[in-house]
């Protein structure tokens, strides 16, 4: 099956010289939630736009469902849903009418019955006659998310949608999310909060500097890279680590009570055993142990670094 989205050697620089994206290209498949992970300034809100044809691209093409989005710009926005970064809503109007008049900006009739069901999948409808200017900030980001969805799009673009949302309204945001995926939805999110990015996506996509450094399914890349460690702690205090184990690159910690072992989890073999060994004929008693692997954000800060230096 072909890509909901294709996005092949995109580039966009600005007036002043900026160079926004370079020769960036990303497929994305039908259904799927793909988390775009980057640094400030990386590009990910300027590939959103470009997508979603907000800006205009300097070289390159992107298709979204097999329109061209320059040369068939109507159909391939009719098929994309965009909840920005900024709350920019009219604070007089009611939220119903905000979200109906959304919808007939794509040209589609009315539907009060499929409003209906949004707002209240939303937790909206007993706001519905209530000005803009009364609610909540997290309120606001969820008309903004009505308004996405008022014209039944497949593909939902999330900007940072949870930024200054409490952590209720959060994870009810994620919740709306998986029930879009189950309905068919495919969803592309950027955020900030990278834990949100690993409970939900399925893919991620890092980005630094306009270019894309990798993109892998979300549990084939916290295996392939995610280091794991081990932290041994101690029955009695260690004041230096015995030349016997200088061999493992294990470290002492500052009040000598444990020792910090990291080692690959893929690798034919991990040295944990040799490690106890040669614990064993140091005379160091074991107090504890305790494993941890590396998180999304680990690896996220590890490949940004290193594109870097």
């Amino acid at each position: 099956m072909a890509p909901i989205i294709s996005v092949t050697g995109l580039s966009k620089k600005y007036d002043g010289g900026f160079e926004a994206l370079k020769n960036l290209s990303l497929d994305i498949e039908t259904g799927e939630i793909i988390a775009l992970l980057g640094p400030n300034g990386a590009g990910k809100t300027t590939l959103i736009s470009a997508i979603c044809g907000l800006v205009s691209i300097t070289a390159g093409s992107v298709k979204v469902g097999g329109f061209d989005i320059v040369d068939d710009y109507r159909n391939s926005r009719r098929l994309v849903g965009l909840v920005p970064q900024e709350v920019v809503l009219e604070p007089f109007e009611t939220v119903i009418n905000t979200v109906s008049f959304s919808r007939g900006l794509f040209g589609y009739p009315a539907n009060p019955a499929l409003i209906e069901q949004i707002l209240r999948k939303l937790s909206l409808w007993e706001k519905r006659n209530s000005p803009i200017k009364e609610l909540s900030g997290g309120m606001k980001r969820r008309v903004l998310i009505a308004k996405a969805l008022s014209h039944e799009p497949k593909i939902l673009f999330l900007d940072e949608p949870t930024a200054g949302v409490d952590v209720e309204l959060r994870k009810d945001m994620w919740r709306v999310v998986e029930e879009l995926k189950r309905d068919g939805v495919t969803i592309v999110l950027t955020t900030h909060y990278i834990e949100e990015a690993e409970a939900i996506a399925d893919r991620v996509a890092v980005i630094s500097a306009g270019t894309i450094l990798l993109v892998e399914e979300k549990e084939t890349l916290m295996k392939q890279m995610g280091e794991k460690q081990m932290k041994i702690y101690l029955q009695s205090e260690l004041h230096t680590i015995p030349d016997s184990l200088s061999g493992f690159g294990v470290s002492l910690s500052s009040d000598g009570l444990s020792l910090l072992y990291q080692y690959d989890i893929n690798a034919d073999r991990t040295g944990i055993t040799s490690l106890l060994t040669a614990l064993s004929s140091a005379g160091i008693v074991l107090k504890d142990v305790e494993t941890s692997q590396s998180s999304l954000e680990d690896i996220f800060v590890s490949l940004v670094k290193a594109q870097n230096s």
